[in-house]
């Protein structure tokens, strides 16, 4: 029985961080557009956003060393400036709506911690200088500094210093303005504005069916506490459900999915629960992936900041469910298998054989063995100290590229849109958050083509490089980068 049916201009699927983000967009271009978000849980951002889900890195290609492959004995650095342009525009957006008001603290949710890429051993030292050489005169990366001093590593990481052989090579590169974010609260404080600006929000509400009604679609929805259907007709729909966007994007049966598949990962971290080691470290510090490993296998050690207080948490650790959400279904990845992306995934399973035994060996360690993996950052580590727990579920975009390997896998996002620009939706994982601002102009520009002209002011009035390379225009960035440091409360 169908419980009722509403109209609106937008429906957006999920809130989480992406499609809240697109709703305040809208907002703020198109303030009379209805606008309404479903979503399948009780509270918002607790799937991927909430900050456990996830390392809360302000993505900007600061520390991430696979973002700066050698290549040919050269450090390509085209890969971190693009991750870095599109990070500037998170920060520029964020300022103009705490500068506005529509955002509330911005210390709720982004804080100053620096972000550090750390080397150990001959081979990955000289990588890490190299690296250094290659990115410290560009104009997105300044103030950057390096260090193969046992005494500098000593004084800015002394948690990791404690009890190490110094005998084996160690050197550190930083930025002490690197970012902490917590995408959680920041997607509740989206949430207030919008709601307060009339966007209804249901909770509680799964997506069961996206078919097309002429030029608008109809979205079938069921009350997961009464089990009452509803309809929605929108304009236009966004899929940013996270690791359900391709199953959704498969119902709406647009044929721009076709071929694309999901590859579900589950992340884990072990979480300090010592106050006094807490304390004594602050930094992100990200290595270098073993070899044969995947990127997004890169461990990291990182200071987080919840609530105003202070975490510490180490990984990832990967392991693998079918389930494409933490709270979604052992069927997911098999329901979403069909003969258009068959192919796909048939190919990326022949040549993926060592991501296949990366995942087998994750999967397989005990708390013994994650430990030993933090032993190579914190030699005096006590196992004590930290417990187990599970991050937000990430599935790799496959993406389908013909004979003869058929499928790609893709560690990153993927935006995928029908032809006329109706309906969207956001696949895959790392940098999303960091970048979602940017993700999110993309699909203005490819959905609304015909409007896009007219909201260019406005725009430019968000986000000032709107249009604009900033990587080629050093003065826009550095008056950008001063505004939002004293806007988002980052200065020292």
């Amino acid at each position: 029985m169908v419980a009722s049916q509403d109209s609106v201009d937008v429906l957006l699927i999920g809130a989480g961080v992406i499609s809240t983000t697109l709703s305040v967009m809208l907002k703020e271009l198109e303030p009379d557009w209805s606008q309404m978000i479903v979503e399948r849980l009780d509270v918002p951002g607790a799937e991927s956003s909430d900050p456990w889900n996830n390392a809360g890195t302000g993505h900007s290609a600061l520390c991430e060393l696979n973002y700066t492959p050698e290549v040919k004995g050269k450090i390509d650095i085209s890969k971190a400036v693009g991750v870095n342009e599109k990070f500037q525009v998170s920060r520029q957006f964020w300022s103009f709506l705490v500068e506005e008001g529509v955002l509330g603290d911005p210390a709720a949710f982004i804080n100053r911690v620096p972000h550090v890429s750390f080397a150990q051993g001959m081979d990955q030292v000289d990588y890490l200088k190299a690296r250094y050489e290659a990115l410290k005169g560009h104009p997105l990366f300044p103030n950057m500094q390096y260090s193969d001093s046992e005494e500098k590593f000593s004084e800015f990481l002394p948690l990791m210093a404690k009890g190490r052989d110094f005998t084996n090579p160690v050197s550190i590169s930083w930025f002490d303005d690197g970012t902490d974010i917590n995408y959680g609260a920041l997607t509740r404080q989206y949430l207030d504005a919008v709601t307060t600006r009339g966007v209804e929000v249901r909770y509680g509400s799964e997506v069961r069916n996206i078919t097309r009604d002429g030029s608008r679609w109809k979205v079938t929805t069921k009350n997961l506490h009464t089990g009452d259907t509803s309809v929605v007709s929108a304009n236009f729909v966004f899929v940013g459900a996270g690791g359900m966007a391709l199953p959704l994007l498969q119902k709406a049966g647009i044929p721009e999915i076709k071929g694309y598949g999901g590859f579900p990962v589950s992340g884990q971290w072990l979480r300090c629960t010592n106050e006094e080691l807490i304390n004594q470290h602050q930094a992100k510090v990200y290595g270098k992936a073993s070899v044969g490993a995947p990127p997004m296998s890169v461990p990291h050690l990182d200071t987080r900041v919840i609530d105003g207080k202070k975490g510490l948490l180490f990984g990832p650790y990967a392991g693998w469910t079918p389930k494409f959400l933490k709270k979604g279904s052992f069927l997911d990845l098999f329901k979403s298998i069909r003969p258009g992306n068959l192919p796909s995934y048939l190919g990326v399973g022949l040549q993926e054989m060592g991501l296949t035994k990366y995942l087998i060996e994750e999967v397989l360690k005990d708390q013994a063995a994650r430990v030993e993996s933090l032993r190579e950052y914190m030699p005096d580590v006590r196992a004590e100290d930290w417990e187990l727990v599970t991050a937000g579920q990430r599935v790799q975009v496959i993406k389908p590229i013909g004979a003869p390997k058929f499928g790609s896998l893709e560690f990153g996002t993927a935006l995928v849109n029908s032809n006329d620009g109706s309906i969207a939706g956001l696949m895959g994982a790392s940098p999303g958050a960091s970048i979602a601002p940017s993700a999110m102009l993309e699909v203005l520009e490819r959905c609304f083509g015909s409007r896009i002209g007219g909201w260019a002011p406005r725009l430019k009035e968000m986000i000032p490089s709107y249009g604009t390379r900033l990587s080629k225009e050093p003065e826009l960035f550095n008056q950008q980068w001063e505004r939002s440091q004293k806007s988002l409360k980052l200065q020292v």
